[in-house]
């Protein structure tokens, strides 16, 4: 996942939300916990605070005896964290053997004969205690009054909280890390349908289909409706500016036929400059009506997934069959490399266009070779020739509509550009450098597999044995 991404979004946002929850709930357990263990201690303390005051005994003298001291050895063991005393308004004072040699340093209250109060004080070794007191007549003739007091650590309740909180914080970060887990699988559950969208959009521009598919969950589905509604409203528009261009370029042919019907009448007068003024003028209109019916053929194409494969080597052969009999064509050695197994992902139709326009400009600035070369694995077509060659500075005015590096040779520049839309209609790129035979070298290619390596230097994988 890539920062702001919706899906990091959503599960940082849940993440964080299980964290917060799980924090506030592990700290209200914990309390709820301590709450638990001071009522139960308070319970404790109540209960051995019966068992003492039951086992109290006064003599005939006055004494306080302590007959039946509580049952939990933990009375008799010295500093063991549970304590009685046991104390009267004559100055008597009992304790039990945990207490050692010291005495609970009771706050000044005087309890009722049925309230046991609660005390949290220091006790032995300064450590806190937790203190349950009564006070009871013992003696009804000599009215002796008794105040009985037990006493517990609280180290054992803070012990018990902190070791109760150890392992609830353990098993809340295994519980927040499955629960983050969980978010993330519902995350990607419920993003799944975008990912189905962002894969039909790539099929529509790939020219696989002509809509996105329907059946999708209802919160997605008004999305997919309006762009099914682009797609055709799109198209519809794309009809209409087929039919204008197309409409626009035939309306040409007629006034472009008739200049060159008025050309060979200039030269029949001898006006061979103006004659040939207008041929050149009917020519790069011309060019331009064919590029604009391409183009216009080219975006239904596109738009629809017409296109089919086409095997390479019998159409450059037709290609150079008819170059050879042209000036330019005739004068050079047509050199192609190209695998019987090759085969492109193009119209043939559009393809010749493509490649038509390349090996009549290698065979236009050649010296004597043009060199086709071509394989399947990587895919790409490469033209070169043993001409001068575009120098490395110029390659990007050559490639902009209308650019041209010879200047003073007819024609309108627009081979270049026609040849570049045919291919980014089809997801391919042109290439320009300088061959090893001294000339040009352009190379088409998908864009995805583009070459890494200079322009210049033709490897021998890319040149097949002649065949």
């Amino acid at each position: 996942m890539r920062w702001g991404s919706l899906r990091l979004r959503l599960v940082a946002a849940g993440t964080v939300a299980i964290l917060l929850a799980l924090g506030v709930a592990g700290a209200g357990l914990v309390v709820l916990f301590q709450r638990h263990v001071a009522r139960t201690l308070a319970a404790d303390l109540d209960v051995h605070l019966r068992q003492l005051l039951s086992g109290l005994e006064v003599s005939r003298d006055g004494q306080i005896i302590v007959a039946r001291p509580p049952a939990d050895p933990r009375f008799s063991e010295p500093l063991s964290g549970l304590y009685w005393q046991v104390s009267d308004d004559r100055g008597q004072l009992l304790r039990s053997r945990s207490l050692w040699d010291t005495t609970l340093d009771l706050p000044l209250d005087e309890p009722g004969p049925s309230e046991v109060h609660q005390h949290e004080i220091a006790g032995p070794g300064e450590a806190r205690v937790l203190v349950a007191e009564r006070s009871v007549v013992m003696n009804p003739d000599s009215r002796i009054r008794v105040r009985a007091a037990i006493a517990s650590d609280l180290a054992r309740a803070t012990d018990a909280v902190r070791a109760f909180a150890k392992d609830l914080s353990i098993a809340l970060a295994v519980l927040a890390l499955v629960l983050a887990l969980a978010t993330s699988v519902q995350v990607g559950l419920g993003l799944r349908p975008l990912a189905s969208l962002q894969r039909g959009i790539a099929e529509i521009r790939a020219g696989k289909r002509r809509h996105l598919p329907v059946a999708v969950p209802t919160e997605v589905a008004p999305l997919v409706e309006e762009v099914n509604a682009l797609l055709d409203a799109q198209e519809r528009e794309i009809v209409r500016s087929r039919s204008r261009a197309a409409d626009l370029a035939h309306g040409f042919k007629t006034p472009l036929a008739a200049l060159a019907a008025d050309a060979a009448r200039l030269k029949e007068l001898g006006e061979m400059k103006l004659a040939e003024n207008v041929e050149a003028v009917a020519d790069a209109m011309s060019r331009q009506v064919d590029r604009e019916l391409a183009l216009a053929r080219l975006r239904g194409t596109a738009r629809t997934g017409g296109s089919s494969t086409t095997q390479l080597k019998p159409l450059l052969a037709s290609l150079v069959t008819t170059l050879a009999r042209t000036p330019a064509g005739a004068r050079i050695a047509f050199d192609n490399r190209v695998h019987d197994d090759v085969m492109i992902a193009i119209d043939r139709t559009d393809l010749a266009e493509v490649l038509g326009n390349l090996l009549e400009n290698a065979a236009r600035h050649a010296e004597s070779t043009v060199r086709i070369t071509a394989a399947a694995n990587p895919l790409a077509v490469i033209v070169e020739d043993d001409g001068r060659g575009i120098p490395e500075q110029q390659i990007a005015g050559v490639l902009e509509r209308g650019g041209r590096l010879d200047q003073q040779a007819p024609g309108s520049g627009l081979g270049l550009a026609i040849v570049q839309d045919v291919l980014e209609a089809y997801g391919w790129q042109l290439r320009i450098g300088r061959s090893e035979l001294g000339g040009a070298r352009v190379q088409i290619a998908p864009a995805a597999m583009r070459s890494s390596r200079p322009a210049g230097q033709a490897k021998a994988a890319q040149q097949p044995p002649s065949s």
